[in-house]
């Protein structure tokens, strides 16, 4: 006999019983119960709104609950067991007390590890590879070195890692933005809200994060998809100096008694961004060593308060970005498991002319040859200082806020230009 192949609409197929679920009916039947006991009552309607599990699912545990005495019908509608409004039992807030001594919880019930890993993976192999056209049409707004497309869009189709380095100012932070647009583009992922794991709930989603795309009754509604499951942006989680260990391990809420994922599982199918690094609670060091593993294998390992380890897959693109030298960083060991170095560097005379009049053309500042030549002599050949590619707006702005608060129209002089950098350097 020859095995179908899984695929992802196998994964993601909508749940017609209890046993289709994947997960242990008990974490449903808790769900039910905080659900109604926080509410009072509670219709089969609302509970398959909030648990996103089938009404006819749901209904099935609820007509065993039923007949156990935990529930009770308060009211009843005319269109049959559909329409019903239940109530708990004395028993059943008994029980559903219980239900929060285990988990305060109350939400999309999850799906199993198993079927998430799946999903995951499924949706990082056959991604959509971007072409030089796309990365190129992309960076269209920056001023880069002839052909930087050639680095970006490599590191974009491995999925893997990528390393920006060089001085502050000159838009790595607005590269690694361009990088996620690339990575997401029309491109959109399925992800669960939750996941369970030896009866524990896991919430993956983040509403800071996972930018939730409106699907159609068709392709994620009754007919199709299991609603424990939604069509997201690809996501982009970007980390700076504020990240520590913790971040990055499961996080277990005493109070509340569930699981908050970390965040590269989080950023699974999309992009994660440490931003700074080299400046983050921990050493670099320490988070390097985090990653060692799972950059080769692609797999993470976390582990639960209880001891049990599972495994995740480990499927973003993870990008560092630093203004510091790399070789203080990071030793030659590491920077091997790093597909792709870029440096971004302050722009040349040329480029940053062209960032110059372009910032004039975005501030509605009429550009004067004369001005930026003497802004070019005195402020950067004079001073010996390194151009960036952040200064023409930073200075502009200056300039424009000088001219706002004289009441005067907006133009550019040498006496300007002296006054905007002695306000925006220091000397």
């Amino acid at each position: 006999m020859v095995l179908r192949e899984i695929t992802l609409p196998d994964v993601l197929a909508a749940a017609h019983t209890v046993q289709d679920l994947g997960i242990p009916p008990a974490l449903v039947s808790d769900l039910l119960l905080r659900l109604i006991y926080s509410e009072g009552q509670a219709s089969l309607g609302r509970a398959a709104e909030v648990i996103r599990i089938h009404a006819r699912v749901l209904d099935s545990m609820l007509e065993e609950m039923q007949r156990e005495h935990i529930v009770e019908v308060a009211s009843a509608g005319t269109v049959g067991r559909m329409s019903y409004v239940y109530s708990l039992s004395d028993l059943g807030r008994v029980r559903a007390k219980e239900a929060f001594e285990r988990s305060q919880y109350l939400g999309p019930a999850p799906v199993s590890l198993e079927r998430y890993n799946l999903a995951i993976e499924l949706q990082t192999e056959n991604r959509e590879l971007v072409t030089p056209e796309i990365v190129q049409n992309a960076l269209a707004d920056l001023v880069l070195p002839d052909n930087f497309h050639r680095r970006i869009g490599p590191a974009v189709n491995s999925g893997r890692s990528l390393f920006l380095y060089g001085p502050p100012g000159n838009g790595k932070t607005t590269l690694a933005q361009v990088i996620a647009h690339l990575i997401g583009g029309e491109n959109p992922i399925w992800l669960p809200f939750a996941v369970a794991v030896a009866g524990q709930v896991i919430v993956v989603y983040d509403p800071l994060i996972h930018k939730l795309i409106p699907v159609s009754s068709g392709t994620g509604g009754d007919l199709g998809v299991d609603k424990r499951w939604a069509m997201f942006q690809r996501p982009a989680v970007t980390v700076g100096g504020e990240l520590t260990m913790d971040g990055l391990d499961l996080r277990y809420d005493e109070i509340a008694k569930y699981y908050e994922a970390p965040l590269q599982m989080k950023a699974n199918g999309g992009m994660f961004l440490i931003d700074d690094f080299g400046r983050q609670q921990i050493s670099p060091s320490q988070l390097l060593n985090r990653w060692i593993v799972p950059l080769e294998s692609r797999i993470d390992y976390l582990r639960l308060r209880t001891g049990q380890t599972m495994e995740v897959p480990f499927r973003q693109l993870l990008v560092f970005s630093t203004n510091l030298d790399p070789n203080d960083l990071v030793d030659d060991a590491f920077l091997r498991r790093i597909q792709m170095k870029v440096e971004v560097s302050g722009p040349d005379d040329r480029q940053f002319y062209q960032i110059f009049t372009a910032m004039c053309s975005a501030l509605d500042v009429p550009f004067d040859k004369d001005t930026f030549v003497h802004l070019v002599q005195n402020w950067y050949r004079n001073a010996n200082r390194p151009m960036q590619a952040v200064h023409p707006r930073d200075i502009l702005k200056i300039a424009v806020a000088i001219c706002e608060y004289e009441g005067k129209p907006r133009r550019l002089t040498p006496a300007l230009i002296d006054e905007s950098c002695r306000n925006y350097f220091v000397i």
